[in-house]
């Protein structure tokens, strides 16, 4: 296999997280009986370009099916922060005279609302049909397609260019990273301006964020990677927030590259922090896999502990990152005896691999098991808040990070 950017040969592994299904590849209970497809689920690192990557096996299509089950607006979190993405990017990019903005992976259309509702123009791109039926009932403009430099070049035929191209938590899926990013800069005026977010690999290095690897995120991302890919397309990035979404993201800022937009200090100085972790040193990569092995383990002993003590375990949040973690330790029912989300394209389905079956919320609070495993950890505090009757009551409610993130060797907390 070649690096997807620079086309160097990999040699380095970053971890091995064995064999897995699509962590979107959720299963009907009629499903539960055929041969169900895994993957190897292997991640290199480039050591020219240190762009992280997973080991070509699935394509995108096969991972992004029409009825892909990932509802944006199902976390009131996310939709704040795409209200104060609205209000914020208002202040950088003048929109309000014929402005036109197209969002890549508009999902169901919960950033695009707050533009349509302020009568701006505006376009998604979203090749999973059950999202884009709902952001159409919205009355959103959707393209249901995958994003590409050829669709761009329509796009602009057809539309004219963007003065703002957004793409939250897509730049990570793109299986050819090269060709959607001179997409961007195919569509953007000569003055325009694209933010892109996506988890850093900062931050999944640093705190061992093993569950965020699984097979729809082909890339993952430092700041000095992302800019050097842009320069390669014409880019450049002049500015990059962190986030705290994902357990950690950055926002950047781009443009072409003689746009009129100056270079932020902040630039640098997340570049500075990259290097200082070691991100441009193949050891602190290879070091990685025996950080996973560990919370990873935690986790696991922590689950036979519960079973052991007669205790009743549910989860909250039939998300990817759960998948990947619920497949990489092998727990399945007799560990975990269901999960509850809020989106009802997952309701009555089963998990893929572990084949957990999939309940409205309500059942936790008709069950009330004792311990509640909040898989999407990131959102902990908004499940906190709505589990807050349960927690009353007794119920103990435990996350990935930071309640397995222990250093070697330490026990672990008694579950009471």
């Amino acid at each position: 296999m070649k690096c997807r950017f620079c086309s160097s040969e990999l040699e380095h592994t970053f971890l091995d997280l064995g064999f897995a299904p699509p962590s979107n590849a959720y299963l009907t209970e009629s499903q539960l009986i055929e041969p169900e497809k895994y993957f190897p689920l292997r991640v290199m690192v480039c050591d020219h370009c240190w762009l992280v990557q997973t080991e070509d096996y699935a394509e995108a299509r096969e991972l992004f099916t029409p009825d892909y089950a990932y509802f944006s607006s199902t976390s009131k979190s996310w939709m704040e922060h795409a209200r104060q993405y609205f209000k914020q990017i208002s202040e950088v990019v003048d929109l309000e005279s014929e402005g036109f903005v197209v969002e890549v992976a508009s999902n169901d259309g919960y950033l695009l609302r707050n533009f349509q509702e302020n009568g701006i123009r505006c376009l998604g791109v979203e090749p999973a049909i059950e999202t884009a039926v709902v952001a159409e009932g919205y009355g959103i403009d959707t393209i249901r397609e995958f994003f590409t430099e050829e669709l761009a070049q329509r796009l602009t035929a057809s539309h004219g260019q963007a003065d703002l191209v957004i793409g939250n938590n897509v730049y990570a899926h793109v299986p050819d990273i090269n060709d959607f990013t001179r997409g961007i800069k195919a569509l953007l005026k000569p003055q325009g301006v694209v933010t892109l977010e996506f988890p850093h690999l900062l931050r999944l290095v640093e705190d061992g964020q093993f569950d965020t690897i699984y097979h729809e995120h082909f890339s993952y991302l430092s700041l000095s990677t992302a800019c050097r890919i842009f320069s390669a397309a014409g880019l450049r990035v002049w500015d990059v927030e962190s986030l705290p979404t994902h357990g950690g993201s950055l926002r950047i800022y781009g443009s072409l590259v003689d746009a009129d937009f100056e270079v932020t200090e902040r630039v640098a100085a997340v570049v500075e922090a990259e290097e200082g972790l070691g991100l441009s040193r193949l050891s602190t990569y290879l070091e990685f896999h025996e950080k996973a092995q560990l919370i990873k383990n935690n986790f696991l002993s922590f689950l036979l502990e519960a079973k052991r003590a007669g205790k009743r375990v549910a989860a909250y949040g039939a998300a990817a990152k759960g998948n990947t973690l619920l497949n990489y330790a092998g727990v399945k029912p007799d560990l975990i005896s269901y999960v509850c989300d809020a989106a009802q394209a997952k309701q009555g389905k089963f998990m893929p691999g572990s084949h957990l079956p999939i309940f409205p919320p309500e059942k936790l609070f008709n069950d009330s098991p004792d311990v509640i495993i909040v898989l999407p950890w990131n959102l902990k505090p908004e499940v906190e808040k709505l589990l807050e009757p349960m927690v009353r009551e007794g119920a103990v409610v435990k996350s990935l990070f930071p309640d397995f993130q222990l250093p070697s060797g330490t026990a672990l907390k008694n579950i009471d």
